[in-house]
């Protein structure tokens, strides 16, 4: 077991770039694509990855000082320190239980993939270390590495419930085709869109609000360009941050470079993705006619859109502001500012790319966020001491993005409290939707098209 273990490991350890281009040429070859035509497509989704990667970083490079300076402009000063998802996935990979995170993902995507439970084949793997954290969580709560490992199966048929029922908002929105987003930080906004914008459709004034990067183009003309758009926003969080003239005026060109690169990285990762959605499509109505299949990817393809980017640099200073005046927060956002538009990418989807929703439900999100990352913040500093992790000198620690997730509240907050009953009664109720999102309302949506097409 340790030897699959370490091995597994290391092929984690490869990164996205060599990691993902192995597996979907792997893949392609099962799907029968040609030799050649597969090690393209993966070769294509490498350098994809590679380009998306050099942009994410330009970001947090630039990102993360001006945030650090932001901090300590607005003095402020919060018990528990918000490390970040690479320092929490970190501590998530660095348990033994973390260490079974990814065949355990996979081998219940398969069986789930089998019993036609989900539609989402799930290629990033290496974000399998969120049903890690979790399990690790329930783990310190219940000292039990049975429920630890029962507590993994539950929240990654969750991820793949909330894929599936999202995937049809972000092939819309992104222009993704036959693609999901498996992602444990992206995944849960769903739920938290839906009924936000249910609620804004009915809010008189608020309902006839719609700005999207399209509008703003068209009202504002240069100025509402992406280009000009990052210029000006990275000018502001440069002002914010008291940088001098010469590096605001830095920071606002790299914001602008970012917006604009980004979109065009993930154009080239779909350039690879296309033909493997395309073969394993072919591959599975050949063998389950009337069936979809979507490639779980990573969220990191929407986080470029000019909506989601927008909205995510726009929240980075109002989080700081909201952090120091939510009472009982105890969190200080710093890790993971950097990490919004991850938080937010499938809520812009529900939200049909409208910037004024995507920043009020990310408002919401980043308060339920800090609440459930200060509840949580004993447990991922015994996980992480635990996993032998340096704290560097912090006496508590969270991680807003997955500390502070819905799904983290309700999986540990019943395994604390019900052990097994709680864990078990959230298994239950997912794959209850699970039958009934995938078998009897897909059934009944076949039907009522047939109809409709004989009529």
């Amino acid at each position: 077991m340790n030897v699959i273990s370490s091995g597994l490991q290391w092929f984690v350890d490869l990164g996205a770039s060599v990691m993902l281009p192995i597996l979907l040429f792997l893949f392609g070859l099962v799907l029968r694509i040609k030799p050649s035509k597969a090690f393209k497509a993966g070769l294509t989704i490498g350098i994809g990855f590679i380009g998306l990667n050099l942009v994410i970083g330009l970001l947090t490079k630039n990102l993360g000082p001006a945030s650090q300076a932001m901090v300590k402009n607005f003095g402020l000063h919060l018990g528990t320190i918000d490390i970040g998802w690479p320092a929490a996935s970190a501590i998530a990979y660095g348990t033994i239980l973390g260490s079974l995170a990814i065949p355990v993902g996979v081998i219940t995507n398969v069986v789930l993939l089998l019993l036609g439970l989900t539609k989402t084949l799930d290629v990033d793997v290496w974000n399998y270390w969120h049903i890690a954290f979790t399990g690790s969580l329930v783990y310190v709560v219940s000292h039990s590495f049975a429920l630890g490992l029962f507590t993994m199966v539950v929240h990654v048929m969750i991820i793949y419930l909330l894929a599936d029922m999202a995937a049809p908002y972000i092939q819309k929105q992104y222009g993704l085709e036959g693609i999901s987003f498996p992602q444990g930080a992206s995944a849960p906004g769903y739920i938290l869109a839906l009924p936000l914008n249910w609620i804004m459709d009915r809010i008189p004034g608020i309902n006839k609000i719609k700005i999207t990067p399209e509008t703003i183009q068209k009202k504002m003309g240069i100025f509402g360009d992406s280009s000009v758009m990052g210029l000006i926003i990275g000018l502001i969080i440069g002002f914010l941050a008291k940088y001098s003239l010469a590096k605001t005026l830095q920071l606002g060109v790299s914001t602008a470079a970012v917006l604009v690169l980004m979109p065009r990285m993930v154009s080239l990762l779909m350039e690879g993705l296309t033909p493997i959605s395309e073969g394993a499509n072919k591959f599975v109505q050949s063998r389950f006619p009337g069936r979809d299949l979507y490639i779980g990817m990573d969220s990191a393809l929407a986080a470029g859109n000019s909506t989601v980017l927008s909205s995510a640099l726009i929240l980075v200073p109002l989080t700081l502001l909201i952090a120091v005046i939510l009472p009982g927060n105890h969190v200080l956002p710093f890790g993971d500012l950097a990490t919004l538009p991850y938080m937010i990418a499938v809520m812009a989807a529900v939200f049909r790319g409208d910037i004024f929703r995507t920043i009020i439900g990310g408002i919401v999100n980043v308060i339920g966020s800090l609440y459930i990352a200060s509840w949580v913040a004993p447990l991922v500093t015994a996980a992480a001491q635990g996993a032998k992790f340096n704290l560097q000198g912090n006496s508590s620690i969270s991680v807003l993005s997955d500390g502070g997730v819905w799904t983290t509240w309700v999986i540990v907050g019943l395994g604390k409290i019900m052990t097994w009953g709680g864990i078990g009664l959230i298994g239950v109720v997912t794959l209850a939707i699970m039958i009934w999102y995938n078998k009897f309302r897909s059934k009944n949506n076949k039907q009522t098209v047939t109809e409709t097409a004989s009529n």
